[in-house]
């Protein structure tokens, strides 16, 4: 079920495209269906980081069952290398928040994914 919301100051020429591209890359990245993928990218933002209004992001990564510390450093490495490669930001120009709510804090379909998983 990961949901990652991006907030950039850089400009997206071709947003619906990216959004896509992001999808994809993220299933593939977190190791997860892109069918439960949902991606939020809000573009063009007013945002300093390090005091300067170079390229740069924050990115929040919500997802069940695979955030942990070990696996984190690998996701951090793959969308910081990412995020240089189609946005041009910096290494040092971003922050990435891991979160995983359990699956009695997270809905769907009306109920939560504890109640869906129990009914299994």
């Amino acid at each position: 079920m990961p949901a990652l919301e991006l907030k950039t100051n850089v400009k997206i020429p071709n947003l619906q495209e990216y959004m896509k591209e992001f999808s994809k890359f993220s299933a593939n990245a977190l190791g997860k269906p892109e069918e439960y993928i949902c991606v939020l990218v809000l573009q063009d933002q007013p945002m300093t980081f390090r005091g300067s209004t170079e390229p740069a992001f924050f990115l929040n990564i919500t997802s069940l069952g695979n955030i942990n510390p070990d696996a984190n450093i690998g996701y951090s490495a793959a969308f910081f290398e990412y995020f240089k490669k189609t946005l041009g930001v910096d290494g040092d120009r971003g922050y990435i928040s891991f979160i995983d709510p359990g699956t009695e804090n997270l809905g769907y379909k009306g109920t939560t994914f504890s109640a869906l998983w129990a009914n299994k």
